[in-house]
């Protein structure tokens, strides 16, 4: 059975999304054996799968309500063998956990900084005065809640369940439609014929119409771009990573084309892998 990595402790979505990549590779298996294992973030999750210690790492990349992990995005970039397996999308709905008796009674909201993010509105609305306070993972403050009536955490369902915590609101996140993508990510490549690839790269030089070479190299081809987000390359300001997502396998002879050419416009070039979303 597949050792893997994922954002603990237990109760986040991570740790969903990962069940649910179990039950898709071993649908006959009516109980899964303790192969998970729970890291303090998302970084240390990726560095235990590229240095063998898991085969596999389970990582959010994007929310629809707040955009990409940045985390998650860095890691990727910086990675020498991981490539994306297989991609995750899951529906996500907060709960407020807490002992409190009312939402008066509420001083502090714990969460990870997407998870507060995402129930902003909510919080501004019904606790505005409340400190909030953001952690590593959702399921981080729980701990706190359970030693604090003081004290709420903005969590899964199954978190309050797992830890045996009461649930004051459900739900509260802004968006009803509020869905996460994330990846699996692996030392080797599954497949070349996914449904979606995903690449990144920096620019040979910061000037007017650097981006757009790149760009036109697939629209010169009509192959669409279902996504494309930049991070700061850290060597000076001004200066990005493109992360690009693109709906074709890399096999695609097509998108072979492309990957030739977009070698001679970019100054470094990473195909992140060819997998299947579910």
């Amino acid at each position: 059975m597949t050792m893997i990595a994922y954002l603990g402790p237990a109760g986040t979505f991570t740790e969903m999304a990962a069940l649910r990549y179990l039950q898709l590779k071993y649908p006959d298996l009516e109980h899964y054996p303790s192969r998970m294992c729970p890291y303090p973030t998302i970084s240390q999750a990726i560095k235990a799968a590229e240095n063998g210690e898991v085969e596999i790492a389970v990582v959010p990349i994007e929310n629809s309500i707040q955009g990409g992990v940045t985390m998650t995005l860095d890691s990727l970039w910086q990675s020498e063998l991981l490539q994306i397996q297989q991609a995750i999308v899951l529906p996500i709905a907060h709960a407020l956990i807490t002992r409190a008796e009312k939402l008066t009674d509420i001083k502090t909201v714990y969460s990870h900084p997407q998870g507060l993010a995402q129930c902003q509105q909510w919080l501004d609305q019904h606790l505005p005065t409340v400190q909030q306070i953001a952690t590593d993972s959702t399921t981080e403050g729980l701990h706190t809640v359970a030693e604090d009536i003081t004290a709420a955490a903005i969590a899964s369902e199954r978190a309050a369940e797992i830890y045996n915590l009461p649930i004051l609101e459900f739900p509260i996140n802004d968006q009803p439609d509020n869905f996460t993508r994330f990846l699996v990510l692996g030392r080797t490549a599954t497949t070349t014929q996914g449904t979606h690839s995903s690449l990144a790269f920096s620019l040979k030089r910061n000037m007017p119409g650097a981006l757009v070479k790149p760009l036109l190299v697939f629209a010169d081809r009509q192959i669409n771009l279902s996504r494309i987000e930049s991070r700061p390359t850290k060597r000076s300001l001004g200066e990005y990573i493109f992360f690009i997502d693109i709906d074709a396998p890399i096999d695609d002879p097509n998108f072979y084309e492309a990957l030739q050419e977009l070698q001679s416009v970019t100054e470094n070039l990473k195909i992140l892998g060819s997998y299947e979303v579910c």
